[in-house]
């Protein structure tokens, strides 16, 4: 059986699986050099996806769409051939005692000129599918809790097993853009408009709070405000969790809590003032969880499963991790709405089969291409031995190969690769991408040897928990270690036969370091680059490295160990 899973709002894509096996999963952004965040506009987007891989609408068996906005239906309007569609869906959350599971069915999806009939779940159902049905609990038959913090929901506890799904609870409160509104309030990306939301905010706060330090004193305004505003009896904060369906009321409370975080808060640095709030969320998170279960009687083991955008919070995965409270955590590389495709076509099949795993891999997106190589370049073919030279030679290269990660993490198949044994390299790759001096450049790491460069260094092949660098380290590898001696790892096995494994072989043998820098080929607010060319058309890095063919600027600028761009400064 085919399911095609689509997701049309922001984040979207289109997902194929085959008797359980996940074909392709092809985010909008990932196509053309499209923005963060494509929407599908068009569903010729979803005709072309199909097309890639051989098939036509007809070849499919069941189409899913993912559920959005609306009390009890989502709205779209798309295009088709030209001609504007008018579609409904599930809605976000499933409704007092729906079940998660409950689809709404609908007509009208026109693909190539022909009607078809489509399913849709409710989006917080497919972020527990796609969660789940890619977990190691799913491939053992265990079942797992499910955490869903997302957009403009409060975080929600589930608990899933193969033969269905069970909704637990809401935690506290507070919705998932609290985070980025924060930062819309004090900091860099301080703004004074109030409507809204910043996608690109919450991961670059995470990156900046390393700059504070979470005070006991700020922390206790937040609790104090948390309980008046937010969570407590009185008006305020009744009057707030009565509107909670209400976007517009949601949003105007949360920039309200902040309004009065300023004020109480006076001349407390930015900085500090958001470590604070992060660690007043990740202890909010903790205790609630801790609570939860608690209060339940449910059999082991204790699996847990995060998704929703706020899985993408490396910080807040770590502590629910070390807490003890679960004997595994499990976060996709996708727990954001770049897995909502997948996401969907898993809830069709668990109405048909249950909740079962899925074959899947994370390189599952749009093959590689050469392109049209602009003038300029020049080729030549490359081993995996000679690029790890170049970069032991300090050589910053665009390493592109096969098929494209799902998430938006680059893991490998769409880097930037460099050595790491500058803290200059950091500094380069941060102003070639026109990013912050504060933000960290991640390393990816042979797998055998990270736990003794990283605490705990377990595996973390989707760069999706926190890591410390141990002492011995710190001086050998600098470009990949944040402001608070942290790194964002992610971890490849020596036998993998991904080319970026193959090169890290070749780079240890040439340097005895298992490790590189690894940042995201793409252009500054936009997705990875879909092919060679858009990365030598963009040409601040003088190497690209596509499939065992080397494409050199024939003009290259300074090698970066050698000679540094200043950096420009930075509105703090």
């Amino acid at each position: 059986m085919r399911i095609c899973g689509i997701k049309l709002t922001h984040d979207g894509g289109v997902a194929l699986l085959e008797d359980g096996r996940l074909i392709f999963s092809i985010e909008q952004e990932k196509l053309r050099n499209n923005p963060r965040f494509q929407h599908i506009n068009d569903l010729d987007a979803v005709v072309a996806a199909l097309g890639e891989y051989g098939l036509d609408p007809t070849h499919v068996d069941r189409f899913v769409i993912d559920g959005w906005d609306g009390e009890t239906v989502s709205e779209f309007e798309v295009l088709s051939d030209g001609q504007p569609v008018r579609l409904a869906g599930a809605p976000y959350v499933e409704r007092g005692a729906t079940s998660p599971l409950a689809a709404y069915h609908g007509s009208g999806l026109m693909l190539g000129g022909i009607n078809f009939a489509y399913e849709s779940y409710p989006h917080v159902t497919g972020h527990v599918a796609s969660a789940y049905c890619t977990s190691p609990f799913a491939a053992a038959k265990e079942p797992a809790f499910c955490l869903v913090w997302d957009g403009c929901i409060f975080p929600r506890l589930y608990y899933v097993e193969p033969r269905g799904i069970h909704f637990i609870k809401c935690l506290f409160p507070i919705i998932g853009h609290t985070y980025a509104i924060a930062g819309q309030h004090f900091g860099p990306y301080r703004q004074t408009k109030r409507d809204g939301w910043n996608l690109d905010i919450a991961g670059k706060m995470m990156a900046y709070i390393a700059l504070g330090t979470a005070r006991e004193e700020i922390l206790k305004v937040f609790r104090e405000l948390y309980e008046e505003r937010l969570a407590g009896a009185g008006a305020v904060a009744c009057s707030y969790r009565q509107n909670s369906q209400s976007e517009d009321s949601l949003l105007e409370a949360v920039h309200d809590f902040f309004d009065e975080s300023a004020r109480r808060l006076g001349a407390a640095k930015p900085e500090d003032i958001l470590a604070s709030f992060h660690i007043f969320l990740e202890r909010l998170l903790v205790e609630e969880v801790t609570a939860a279960l608690r209060d339940l009687s449910m059999p082991l083991p204790r699996n847990l499963c995060i998704a929703g955008g706020c899985g993408l919070n490396i910080k807040w995965n770590s502590a629910l991790r070390a807490d003890g409270l679960f004997d595994a955590v499990w976060v996709p590389p996708f727990p954001n709405d770049s897995g909502s495709a997948i996401g969907a076509a898993c809830c069709a099949l668990a109405a048909e089969e249950g909740f079962v795993a899925i074959e899947w891999s994370v390189y599952r997106g749009p093959n590689i291409t050469l392109g049209d190589i602009p003038d300029g370049w020049q080729s030549a073919p490359c081993t995996l031995t000679e690029l790890a030279q170049l970069l032991a030679d300090d050589k910053p290269v665009v390493f592109l190969t096969g098929r494209a990660e799902l998430g938006p993490r680059a893991l490998g198949g769409r880097s930037i690769l460099a050595a790491a044994t500058s803290k200059e390299a950091k500094d380069y790759l941060n102003q070639v991408k026109l990013r912050e001096y504060f933000r960290p450049v991640a390393p990816i790491c042979l797998e055998d040897r990270a736990p003794g460069i990283f605490d705990p260094g377990t595996p973390d092949p989707y760069m999706l928990f926190d890591h410390r660098t141990r002492s011995a380290w710190i001086d050998q590898i600098p470009a990949v270690i944040h402001i608070d001696e942290t790194a964002r790892l992610q971890t490849i096995p020596r036998n993998s036969d991904h080319k970026v494994a193959q090169l890290l072989v070749e780079y240890e043998k040439l340097t005895g370091i298992p490790l590189l820098c690894n940042t995201s080929a793409n252009l500054n607010g936009h997705g990875f680059f879909p092919d060679a060319a858009a990365a030598c058309l963009w040409g601040r890095i003088d190497q690209v490295w596509c499939d065992g063919l080397l494409l050199t600027k024939t003009e290259p600028a300074a090698v970066f160990a050698t000679s540094q761009p200043t950096l420009p400064p930075f509105r703090a």
